[in-house]
């Protein structure tokens, strides 16, 4: 079905067939955005391609405001945290970018909190564009009272498009908000600061939400008078693309739901790490009624993109410290963290399973499992450094949070271990402290897995548990469908993996990790 069709389908308005009909009262607006960038202001590397960046998403955007008329750039938040570029310069580096690149508004992430309210006031104190948040109540704060607005105007083309901010409310349980920051109910807030607006005049509205897809797609139908959802937070790929070892998309791009009114209301994400731009082209008629979708697609940020040169030489200065960061000691290891010799037991494996639960406990996780391909290294006994554990946990991959049934986990472990011992180990899930499983290779595939204990009790595969895993694994990385597609409460964190690990080792300094036959594999 094409959005020509599928708009049809509402019966709300009939879609233009040609490029030259668009009456003159019309009005063209394209929204570029993003989201969830976490710190990537250098390209990430996908099975040796490279994709994101600043400097390309840099190009990208001057070349749609040089063919397009009318061209908004909009965040969706959680540009905060994720790379060393963060741990150096807190949101100062991106925000550097961003300027740069003349972005419009962005929403405030709850990543934007992960040192509490000072780093954010300094970003919004030094942005070009407004961060707004409608359902944040900062007036008791004496950092954000006057930084954090609930939403904005932009002049674009004659018009005024109003831009209203929403967070998730997830906020006060997965940040550092503090005290002096207080929600407000979601959807009355971003409906008051609508009709505020409306009442104003302004008829063409944008929703730019760091709530999460599903939670966009729920409150689309609470709402009236919004046009579009920008959104984020849950790191959701959207659209028809279909790249080698990337996910598979949420849905479509636009997603189409209806208002409380049943008016059309387009829902988009772009992904994470900017490794998407994403690009929505649409038509309202003189009401500010949505009237067509001109185009509309998320646009790989891959190698086909030049970098813009200044801001790529702006990242490289920027970077110069970081590299001397990496050198930095952040604890020691008595003990080599390899695999034990005896047992065969990866014990920088059980150290990185570890600091994955340690990171999400007080969010309600119960385990953690790493899957063995993703331990990339070893560490000898003396210091650790930044660099060190960087070489452990290359892929910057992030920690997520997954309902799961003892019997989907089961199923989970067994394909694990399905291709063994003539290969595809880097799929076997090697669990936290107090987890703990059994593997006998010379029994049929399916059926090798025994006495799991999870949390220091036997698995009832009638029990939802919440385990962690990271992005990669419960993407489908290393043939892990099971965990791809299970239907459980899923929540991308935001929380890089590395940076786990070495708050891990800091804490735990020096570690002197034994076996503790938490994976036993026999038959081999």
């Amino acid at each position: 079905m094409t959005w020509r069709q599928l708009f049809s389908g509402f019966g709300l308005l009939a879609l233009i067939a040609g490029t030259g009909s668009v009456q003159a009262q019309d009005f063209t607006l394209t929204i570029l955005h993003n989201n969830d960038v976490h710190a990537r202001l250098e390209p990430t590397m996908i099975r040796g391609k490279a994709y994101g960046g600043y400097a390309r998403t840099a190009t990208l955007i001057q070349k749609f405001r040089a063919q397009d008329p009318n061209v908004v750039v909009l965040s969706a938040g959680d540009t905060f945290q994720g790379t060393l570029f963060f741990n150096v310069y807190e949101g100062l580096a991106d925000l550097a970018a961003m300027n740069y690149m003349r972005f419009d508004a962005m929403a405030v992430g709850n990543h934007e909190f992960d040192r509490g309210p000072a780093p954010l006031a300094k970003f919004a104190q030094g942005a070009k564009f407004p961060v707004i948040a409608a359902n944040l109540d900062v007036s008791k704060d004496p950092l954000l009272k006057d930084l954090i607005q609930p939403s904005t105007v932009l002049s674009v083309g004659g018009e005024k498009i109003g831009v209203v901010g929403a967070v998730t409310e997830d906020l006060p349980t997965i940040s550092a908000m503090g005290p002096t920051v207080t929600m407000k109910p979601l959807v009355a807030s971003i409906q008051a600061e609508v009709d505020r607006l409306t009442q104003s005049g302004i008829n063409k509205i944008i929703l730019l939400s760091h709530c999460g897809f599903s939670v966009d797609q729920v409150i689309a139908g609470d709402l009236t008078n919004v046009d579009v959802i920008v959104g984020g937070h849950s790191h959701s790929l959207l659209g028809n693309l279909a790249i080698e070892n990337w996910p598979r998309p949420s849905g479509p791009y636009p997603t189409t739901q209806r208002g409380k009114n049943g008016e059309v209301v387009l829902v988009v994400q772009a992904w994470e790490w900017g490794k998407v731009l994403g690009r929505l082209k649409v038509n309202f008629d003189e009401k500010g009624r949505i009237k067509e979708v001109l185009d509309a697609a998320p646009i790989p940020v891959d190698e086909s993109t030049a970098e813009d040169p200044i801001l790529s030489s702006m990242i490289a200065a920027l970077a110069k410290p970081i590299e001397a960061m990496k050198s930095e000691k952040i604890g020691r290891t008595d003990v080599l963290l390899g695999r034990d010799g005896a047992t065969g037991e990866s014990l920088m494996g059980n150290v990185i399973a570890d600091s994955m639960l340690a990171k999400l406990e007080k969010l309600g996780a119960v385990a953690a499992f790493m899957n063995q391909g993703g331990v990339r290294a070893a560490l000898e006994p003396g210091d650790i450094t930044y660099g060190l554990a960087i070489t452990v946990q290359p892929f910057s991959n992030t920690l997520v949070l997954l309902d799961l049934t003892g019997a989907e986990l089961k199923a989970a472990l067994e394909w694990g271990v399905s291709r063994l011992p003539a290969g595809g180990g880097g799929g076997i899930l090697l669990p936290s402290a107090g987890t703990s499983y059994e593997v006998d290779v010379q029994k049929p595939s399916g059926s090798r897995v025994s006495n799991v204990r999870v949390a220091g009790a036997p698995l009832d595969e009638s029990k939802t548990y919440r385990i962690v895993f990271n992005s990669f694994t419960v993407g489908g990385g290393d043939g892990h469908a099971i965990l791809r597609d299970a239907k459980g409460i899923r929540t991308d964190t935001g929380y890089v993996d590395v940076d786990a690990l070495i708050e891990f080792i800091q804490a735990r300094s020096p570690l002197q990790n034994k076996a503790e036959g938490r994976l036993k594999i026999t038959g081999r």
